[in-house]
């Protein structure tokens, strides 16, 4: 099959949520398959700077009354083919953000819709949440290109349709009140990132407002991977001791290192909590501001927290760190170095989610004997299994309510767990064990491409 993937962000290019590790990892592995993959993203101002050669330019198409400019290069360490669509709006230093988001993103799905129609023909464009959500109404039309939507968080849906209407051409047949409605009803196959998410998002609970459409047309739910060569601490580089599941006391090592460059008290038997994460609510910072001093206050345990979002959230976390020097470390970055260093040195790893599309935080805590904490929601059930020190099974600790007494009764257990140094060492092994590559979900995407009719031979 002849299969572009469009989307807004790419690892290790342009990288802002979890959407860009599946773009940056799937291709590879369905081209390996023997299948001509390819990616089409905005040429954002950020990657010339990530790219060994300058991308050779290819076309030049028109979209929204816009002249833009279509360059190849490949993925970096893939033999991808990688097309970057060139346009003003996209040379600032940003991924997301600005007044013209929607208008700049809705350009780029009409760019990709040209592109398709008059350069590069594919059997299937396999678009990636609202950004490239009239790709799917557009190609309606169109018999000899099918389309595959990948929801990957249902509660960003884009533009209003009378904004669309405005911007850009809406054919007469759309009906949908905004750019995500758009993509899941006019889609080919629409899909979601975990199993669970999938059945969560036919729910008022969780639909936000489009319950009612995902349920009449039950959308497949393929579970995300993790690239094991890259999210591998037996070579990565970035570690001061690399270890793998039989050298796990060599761990202790990047623990060590971990509390001394944060400026937190160095001691081996001190339980250390990381977390990586967007500070926004979806992750459940609010949550744990609720309760995260008092569990300072009643256990010596330390809490490094690594990301950027909601000033608010930015701020509290700044000022507990601040009363509880030696204990906590705020870092209101994006540093991907640190990120494995806080994989590789915590004990545990927090992800007390308000919903979960898949994560893939927790896949790679797992992989680098970090115990994850998690709410059960979305994809951390699908990925986190329950801790029975009884019957030695389970990878990981979870609560089921969003609520700080039930957040924090699940902390103060993987606290006192800690303690039994034989049990945790068999936990942080069976997390490791865990099989997450990408090879089993690739094939669960062919056989959804080839569910579409006409495909079912490809």
């Amino acid at each position: 099959m002849k299969i572009l993937f469009a989307a807004a962000e790419v690892a290790p290019l342009a990288k802002v949520g979890g959407m860009a590790d599946v773009v940056g990892a799937l291709p590879p592995i369905l081209r390996k398959m023997g299948h001509d993959v390819r990616i089409i993203m905005p040429y954002y101002g950020v990657i010339p700077d990530k790219l060994k050669e300058n991308p050779e330019w290819k076309w030049k198409g028109y979209a929204m009354f816009q002249e833009f400019d279509i360059f190849e290069t490949v993925l970096p360490g893939t033999d991808v083919p990688l097309y970057l669509m060139g346009h003003g709006s996209f040379i600032p230093a940003r991924v997301y953000g600005g007044e013209d988001e929607d208008w700049r993103f809705t350009m780029f799905a009409n760019a990709v819709a040209e592109f398709a129609w008059n350069y590069w023909k594919p059997n299937i464009i396999h678009c990636h949440d609202w950004h490239t959500g009239m790709i799917p109404v557009w190609m309606h039309q169109v018999s000899d290109i099918g389309t595959v939507f990948t929801i990957h968080n249902l509660a960003y849906q884009g533009p209003w349709k009378w904004f669309l209407d405005q911007i850009t051409w809406t054919p007469w047949y759309m009906d949908a009140h905004n750019t995500m409605a758009g993509a899941i009803k006019y889609a080919d196959r629409v899909n979601t990132v975990s199993p669970t998410y999938a059945q969560q998002i036919c729910t008022p609970a969780y639909g936000e407002g489009l319950e009612g459409l995902l349920s009449f047309l039950k959308p497949w739910g393929i579970l995300n991977g993790v690239d094991t060569d890259v999210e591998n601490p037996a070579t990565d580089a970035a570690l001061v001791q690399n270890y793998s599941i039989d050298t796990l006391d060599d761990r202790l090592a990047n623990k060590l290192a971990l509390q001394k460059e944060l400026g937190l008290g160095v001691n081996p038997r001190t339980f250390l909590i990381g977390m990586v994460s967007r500070l926004v609510e979806q992750k459940g910072v609010d949550l744990i501001l609720q309760i995260l001093e008092r569990y300072l206050a009643y256990t010596d345990a330390q809490f490094v927290v690594l990301g950027t979002g909601d000033r608010y959230y930015e701020s509290q976390l700044w000022q507990i760190a601040a009363r509880y020097p030696g204990r906590m470390s705020a870092q209101i970055l994006f540093n991907s170095a640190l990120s494995h260093h806080i994989y590789a040195g915590s004990d545990a790893f927090l992800m007390p989610s308000r919903f979960e599309p898949c994560g893939i935080s927790q896949l790679i805590a797992l992989r680098y004997g970090s115990i994850p904490i998690v709410r059960r929601t979305g994809g951390l059930v699908d990925t986190v299994s329950f801790h029975d020190p009884i019957n030695q099974v389970g990878t990981g600790f979870s609560f089921d309510r969003y609520e700080p007494l039930d957040l924090y009764t699940c902390m103060v257990r993987v606290w006192e767990s800690y303690r039994y140094a034989d049990a945790w060492k068999a936990l942080q092994q069976r997390g490791m064990s865990s099989n997450f590559s990408w090879q089993a979900s690739a094939d669960k995407y062919v056989q959804l491409y080839r569910s579409i009719p006409g495909l079912e031979n490809a």
